[in-house]
């Protein structure tokens, strides 16, 4: 209950903080920007495409990912939530409770900005969509065309034959929300670490590291024949969070890439290391406050 004050006391006023309504505005920009390439397949090939597919299309690419994280930068930058009510938790709880609170309001706000990018992806291409958990002949047409390998769609035939649209929807969500989160705790253990918003720096090194480690980036600064481009994507889908998060980059049975699972762990360790640090960070944390 404790933990759970704590949280509500940090999501007060939350709709009217600027800074919250300019990272959702700018996320709704970016999905419209992001799926009208989306839209356009959709309106040359004519016919319609499965609920989820659109967003499958759109975040099934590793840019796509990368800039929808970095506006939470903006959203977290204030990390820990800090207030004239701060010292009667910490009197009245403990520091580790506080921290909780701390931890269960990040999770929160992500889970929420990973699904208002799910339902405007959604929502933008609805009037050419069905609900059947089956996947399109669009879909079907994009596997069998570098098209579909262009826009980095996860609807390979490999995958259509083994998996549906809504039981690839919940990995590829579930993907992007740890690492969503994985940014977002990232925020939180420099900003106790080091003190003021340097936080947001560390959250800039791991946007710049999962971009630097794009195969094609690599590649052409290491300048990498195109035979050797395999070695190079498999070690980056093992060593960059970006290469975890993004969908076509794991194994469907046929290579050595991560599979989904593997990804989910490796996020899920690199949360409780960064959760360790934030807990012996806060033990030589200065809270420092205004007494008027």
């Amino acid at each position: 209950m404790q933990i759970l004050s704590v949280v509500r006391y940090n999501f007060r006023g939350f709709w009217k903080n600027p800074k919250v309504i300019m990272t959702f505005l700018l996320g709704f920009v970016l999905c419209y920007l992001l799926s009208t390439r989306v839209m356009m397949v959709i309106e040359a090939y004519g016919t319609p495409v499965q609920l989820a597919e659109p967003f499958l299309w759109t975040f099934g690419d590793g840019g796509s990912i990368l800039l929808s994280s970095v506006l939470l930068l903006l959203l977290f930058s204030d990390l820990p939530q800090m207030s004239s009510v701060t010292p009667y938790y910490l009197y009245r709880t403990t520091k580790k409770v506080w921290l909780a609170g701390q931890f269960v309001y990040v999770i929160c706000v992500s889970a929420l900005y990973t699904v208002f990018l799910f339902l405007v992806t959604v929502t933008l291409c609805m009037k050419m969509s069905y609900v059947g958990n089956i996947w399109s002949d669009t879909a079907a047409m994009l596997a069998y065309s570098k098209l579909g390998e262009e826009l980095s769609v996860p609807s390979t035939v490999k995958v259509m034959e083994s998996i549906t649209p809504y039981e690839c929807m919940v990995q590829v969500v579930g993907l992007l929300l740890l690492y969503i989160l994985c940014l977002s705790f990232l925020i939180l253990a420099g900003n106790l670490l080091f003190g003021g918003n340097r936080g947001m720096l560390l959250g800039l090194l791991y946007s710049m590291y999962g971009f630097l480690l794009e195969p094609e980036v690599l590649g052409a600064i290491l300048r990498m024949e195109k035979y050797e481009m395999y070695k190079i994507n498999v070690l980056i889908s093992w060593i960059s969070p970006l290469g975890h998060v993004t969908y076509a980059k794991h194994n469907f049975g046929y290579d050595h890439l991560p599979t989904t699972v593997q990804s989910c762990l490796v996020f899920l360790g690199i949360l409780m290391l960064l959760a360790a640090v934030c807990v012996r960070a806060l033990r030589s944390y200065s809270f420092r406050f205004l007494v008027s």
